[in-house]
């Protein structure tokens, strides 16, 4: 049996930054693997369970803008939460009327996805009775009670998404043919947490469906 379900994620604007701008951000073409992934944990995550991005639809042709946005210029270091922890004096807030800096950010507008994805099991905290039908029940279940732990955005938390569990036939994209986008990034690898490495494939497109069940990943 399988345990897949596909999603509608819709929103206004989506930043999913490209690593080598962050200075002034600019965003990819489309939402990116770990994104994606990170809307479904957004719904239901558990540590009995890892999700699995197959497959994003692109919907609408990307249609960028330019848009200024208020960032900070630094944050709470661990020296200070330490201090904050241990009661000790210790303002455990940044001052934004300091340290906000205005940045430029080209971001897409009007977005639209179909995330194909799956989960296995960890074998992490099992218990008797903890089943991939037990938590696949519970994922649909949130999905059409618009559940979630967290409200799901696109790549920044000013974006906020609209997820909704798609149980008909999925809508056509407006791309046609193949695209090449490049190098593209995958997800974080974090099995070790003094050297998290980025992972990367490349993004290929077709009839606006990226395919990523046998991707070759690049660290």
């Amino acid at each position: 049996m399988s345990y897949g379900i596909r999603v509608l994620v819709e929103g206004d604007y989506a930043l999913f930054t490209r690593p080598e701008l962050k200075v002034e951000r600019y965003s990819y073409d489309f939402i990116t693997p770990s994104a994606a992934r990170g809307i479904l944990e957004s719904i239901y995550w558990k540590p009995q369970i890892k999700w699995r991005i197959n497959k994003i639809h692109v919907l609408k042709e990307p249609v960028f803008t330019t848009i200024l946005r208020n960032e900070v210029s630094c944050k709470i270091n661990d020296a200070e939460v330490r201090k904050l922890m241990n009661g000790k004096s210790s303002k455990g807030y940044i001052d934004t009327t300091k340290y906000i800096q205005q940045r430029s950010a080209t971001v897409l507008k009007d977005v639209k996805y179909i995330i194909e994805a799956d989960f296995i099991m960890t074998g992490i905290n099992s218990e008797e009775g903890d089943t991939p039908e037990k938590h696949y029940n519970i994922i649909l279940r949130r999905l059409r009670n618009g559940q979630y732990y967290h409200k799901s955005y696109l790549g920044t938390r000013e974006f906020p998404a609209k997820v909704t569990l798609l149980e008909e036939e999925c809508p056509k994209s407006e791309l046609i043919g193949e695209q090449d986008y490049g190098m593209m990034l995958y997800d974080m690898d974090y099995s070790d947490k003094n050297n998290i490495v980025p992972i990367f494939f490349r993004a290929k497109m077709v009839d606006g469906i990226i395919d990523l069940t046998n991707v070759e990943k690049v660290r």
